[in-house]
């Protein structure tokens, strides 16, 4: 098994509870100390956004039993995402799902918890999750999947937590963390999507089989949304450049990476990125939760970033006076400057990200002024020929696009329509190649026979290569080829 969430079919089609099983294997029972020293192993961080370590998750929640002397403990998967500009938990959800519910009953199962909550949003989320449910039958913890309204602060630990319990779903800010006190006031380990997946391979692989792929520092692999629709996992470490390569785009003016509550990367530094913690942070950016929206020379980033300040002052809580208040301010001064407001207008735009931050009863306050501030010293130049009245000439195209768009004053009319789209993951797609493995090989030669177009024998009976490209239309052919080595020295790989 390699160390990877879309291996096998898991990334073209919907993985039942046989595919799973035949693509990953039986999954591992785990005591509870070998969790945590896994998590530790591995060094695995959440990938909601935030990257808090898993295994300091685990322990808080342990600690929080024992000091309360409570016997269980509960379980939740955060698959809501509302982030516009990421699907990759959505893209889990749909062709995955039986990798996610392995993560978390795994968890569950040694916490002694009795259940497991799936926290989602969308209805096709939710259809995916409730077969996978009953394709696993009786046995273990109950698996209780909750739907919940598609808000961007829905995705908010503490709003995931208020809506399990049967209150509204907005963040709380009472500062009481779910590893104390979270569903039915039990200690709670809550994490998202992507974190109990890679949870689960890891689990399956080891320790020292997981790191083996990616960074030393930041071991294993990550999913990325790259331009709002396309999914890839890549291996930590991979080159920026290279990734937007795969997906047919480069880096245009810059990159917002992280999604609407990170960061913008400048063109020139984005040559050197790489995607990890390390990399971005010394460059002032954010791997966040894994949006990559490189902006595309023909749009005004003014608009780009009028557009989605808007949005996310639209989606304030309303809780606490420096969201509901403040962030609809901030937008309005951002649509100043666009406007040609002048300097009065740059000031106020930097008074505004000083009065709301660190004021809120959540990160959305903290999160809608760092992608503010980013693009205000990104597009430095573009801001001022704005806010002094010359502008850049460029139409605003909607490509940081946002569920319900509005007006803005740089000249951008989203187009009239009855019912907002639903944008479903296009998976990057990986090539398969047959593979010889010459420790093995005895050259029996009945490979070339089955697929004479992809294998050749040398003079000494062997393949003359190594591997072959796996078209569409060859891989059954490839398949009855693996079947038929009795030396048992051929594969199907994705690369």
């Amino acid at each position: 098994m390699l160390a990877g969430l879309g291996t096998g079919a898991g990334w073209t089609r919907r993985l039942d509870r046989v595919g799973h099983l035949t693509v990953h294997g039986t999954m591992p029972e785990l005591r509870l100390e070998e969790l945590v020293d896994l998590a530790e192993n591995i060094d695995l961080r959440g990938r909601g956004g935030a990257g808090f370590p898993f295994a300091r998750k685990l322990k808080a929640v342990i600690e929080s039993a024992h000091r309360r002397q409570q016997a269980r403990a509960a379980v939740v998967v955060n698959g809501t995402e509302g982030e516009p500009s990421c699907l990759k938990d959505t893209a889990l959800l749909l062709f995955s799902p039986h990798l996610v519910l392995d993560g978390a009953m795994l968890c569950a199962r040694a916490l002694n918890s009795d259940e497991v909550n799936v926290a989602v949003a969308r209805p096709d989320v939710e259809r995916s999750v409730r077969d996978a449910v009953a394709e696993r039958g009786p046995g273990g913890p109950r698996i209780r999947v909750v739907r919940m309204p598609e808000r961007f602060v829905t995705g908010e630990s503490s709003a995931i937590v208020s809506g399990l319990n049967q209150l509204p779903v907005l963040p709380s800010g009472d500062g009481i963390r779910a590893s104390d006190a979270g569903v039915d006031g039990l200690p709670t380990l809550l994490s998202n999507t992507e974190t109990f997946a890679q949870f689960a391979v890891a689990a399956r692989l080891g320790a020292l089989d997981f790191r083996n792929v990616g960074l030393p520092t930041e071991p294993g692999t990550v999913l990325l949304t790259v331009g709002g629709d396309k999914v890839v996992e890549t291996p930590t470490g991979a080159p920026l450049p290279y990734i937007l390569g795969l997906c047919g785009l480069d880096p245009g003016q810059g990159v917002l990476i992280g999604g609407y509550h990170g960061r913008f990367l400048e063109r020139d530094s984005c040559w050197q990125a790489r995607i990890s913690r390390d990399s971005l942070d010394a460059l002032g950016s954010t791997l966040g939760a894994g949006a990559v929206l490189p902006l595309p020379e023909g749009t005004c980033p003014v608009g780009e970033a009028e557009l989605v300040a808007r949005w996310l002052a639209d989606e304030s809580a309303g809780q606490c006076g420096p969201c509901y208040l403040g962030l609809p301010a901030l937008a309005d001064t951002v649509s100043w400057v666009a406007d040609g407001g002048g300097q009065e207008a740059m000031n106020a735009v930097r008074a505004r990200t000083r009065g709301v931050k660190g004021r809120g009863a959540c990160s959305h306050p903290d999160g809608t002024t760092r992608f503010v501030e980013s693009a205000l010293e990104v597009f430095a130049e573009d801001f001022e020929e704005h806010a002094f009245g010359r502008g850049c000439g460029r139409p605003v195209l909607g490509c940081l696009a946002v569920p319900d768009a509005v007006q803005l004053s740089a000249g951008y009319r989203p187009p009239e329509r009855t019912e907002r789209p639903r944008r479903v993951p296009q998976i990057e797609q990986k090539q398969k190649r047959l593979v010889v493995d010459w420790t093995l090989c005895q050259g029996h030669g009945l490979c070339a026979g089955v697929v004479p177009d992809m294998i050749e024998l040398d003079i000494d009976g062997y393949p003359a290569g190594a591997s072959a490209t796996i078209h569409p239309h060859m891989h059954k052919q490839a398949q009855r080829a693996v079947r038929r080595c009795p030396a048992l020295a051929l594969r199907i790989v994705e690369r």
